[in-house]
């Protein structure tokens, strides 16, 4: 009987210090935090917090991350190529999005994925002209593609393309860049 209450007293008070320590998101990095986070849990939050920031759905459409040597290239194509609404709505979502990272302005996928992205304080903190972003359309959507000369700003854009990944779930893929264009998902 008194090796099983000092069990279940050695059981409990680890079970709460696990619990405090996950709670305490702010000395936690991106990794550790989703982790800590029950399964699925961080990708319905992203998608949640990701419909004030994207115009278009989710779940009508793909994010697709292509890392490259200079950067990285960033798609957002529609799963379905008629819905010319969707198709829109990711053109202009990825044509505002680059205005406003060439003003070293993060805020979007701040709020849609945490202050502690991987990447995300390098990226903010780029000299003006350190990355160029291009724009360009798809038949299905749209693209951004980040070049940088700098070997640490490359290796940013990667962490905050995987960390992408990882919090869109399903509703984004890895690419392959110069392999003659993007596979529909």
């Amino acid at each position: 009987m008194l090796k099983t209450a000092i069990a279940s007293a050695v059981f409990f008070s680890c079970v709460g210090g696990v619990h405090a320590q996950a709670m305490d998101h702010s000395r936690m990095d991106h990794g550790a935090h989703m982790a800590n986070m029950p399964h699925g849990q961080r990708q319905a939050d992203v998608a949640q917090r990701g419909k004030d920031v994207m115009p278009f759905s989710l779940a009508a459409t793909t994010h697709i991350f292509s890392k490259t040597n200079q950067g990285g290239i960033q798609q957002v194509v529609v799963k379905d190529a008629s819905d010319a609404e969707q198709v829109k709505l990711t053109r202009l979502h990825l044509r505002e999005i680059r205005e406003q990272f060439l003003k070293g302005d993060f805020s979007g996928p701040t709020r849609i994925h945490g202050q502690y992205m991987p990447g995300l304080a390098e990226l903010k903190a780029a000299r003006s002209g350190q990355i160029t972003i291009t724009y360009a359309e798809l038949k299905e959507g749209a693209e951004l593609r980040y070049t940088t000369a700098n070997t640490a700003l490359v290796s940013a854009l990667h962490r905050w393309f995987d960390a992408q990944l990882a919090d869109h779930g399903t509703d984004s893929r890895a690419g392959h860049a110069g392999h003659g264009g993007v596979k529909k998902p």
